[in-house]
């Protein structure tokens, strides 16, 4: 009996670390971050054609239904309505025909995921900069393209108060 035990114990014991030594092949997605940035570059010059032309639905194109927008010096926008709304109001209030140029600066990608840091510039009609800032948008791959779902934004100009 004794023998049949140290068998199974001896056979029990080189399974287990024929088992342990096994590689595991874990799949890696490599993503092409040219290509990343090129979608989101467009969706970017997308979203200032859209403010040029004075189209909120153009521009809110970029973002999810359940996307949530933190402009500068305003209370967040929650869901794709709200935040055409404030488009919308934003966009009927120039009258004075600025338009705004937005740049990839940094960019970072995993799985569905891509997080961009860019920068924007604000320039009046005639070419001139008026305001300039910094933003952040966090996007996730749905149906294949990448959607805002959350941005924010903030300007390199002093706050201006009533004083």
């Amino acid at each position: 009996m004794k023998p049949l035990i140290l068998l199974m114990f001896a056979a029990f014991i080189f399974t287990a670390c024929t088992n342990a030594e096994k590689e595991v092949k874990v799949e890696v997605e490599v993503i092409d971050m040219e290509k990343v940035r090129v979608e989101i570059q467009a969706m970017e010059d997308a979203y200032a054609a859209g403010e040029k032309a004075k189209d909120a639905d153009a521009v809110v194109a970029y973002y999810s239904d359940d996307a949530i927008s933190h402009g500068r010096n305003e209370q967040p926008s929650s869901g794709k309505a709200a935040i055409r709304e404030g488009l919308a109001k934003s966009i009927a209030k120039d009258t004075t025909g600025t338009y705004n140029v937005y740049k990839v600066v940094d960019l970072f990608a995993e799985g569905n995921t891509a997080l961009e840091i860019g920068s924007w510039t604000e320039y009046d009609s005639s070419g001139t900069v008026k305001d300039n800032g910094h933003y952040m948008s966090y996007f996730e791959k749905r149906d294949g393209k990448y959607i805002c779902v959350r941005d924010m934004s903030t300007t390199t100009s002093p706050l201006k108060t009533g004083m």
